[in-house]
């Protein structure tokens, strides 16, 4: 087994993991090696389905053409976005205001 030792730590830390070991029957150093071995048990561990599953899963009476692939771990790159070629209709919020009467009277 190995060993290190961790240095400056706070005397209120030291008193409450004192606390918790006597609450819990155990020594100093056992109580820290639990809570240690706690904080790492489950690193790196998948937990359920990824994104891609579940999308899947909730839209196969659907039918999909072709699987989500699972992403997880890669690094995230910035979308691409291609110029339209054809102008683009305006938006409904535009074309109301357009014909707003209030509007027409602050251009007048």
């Amino acid at each position: 087994m190995s060993q290190f030792t961790v240095r400056n730590v706070e005397d209120d830390v030291k008193a409450r993991l004192k606390q918790r070991a006597v609450r819990n029957g155990t020594s100093l150093e056992a109580e820290v090696r639990t809570i240690l071995r706690n904080a790492v048990k489950d690193e790196g561990s998948v937990v359920g389905p990824g994104l891609g599953s579940r999308i899947a899963a909730r839209f196969a009476k659907v039918g999909l053409a072709s699987p989500f692939p699972e992403l997880r771990g890669q690094v995230p790159r910035p979308a691409v976005v291609e110029e339209a070629s054809q102008p683009t209709a305006p938006r409904r919020s535009q074309t109301a205001a357009a014909g707003s009467p209030s509007l027409a009277r602050k251009r007048a």
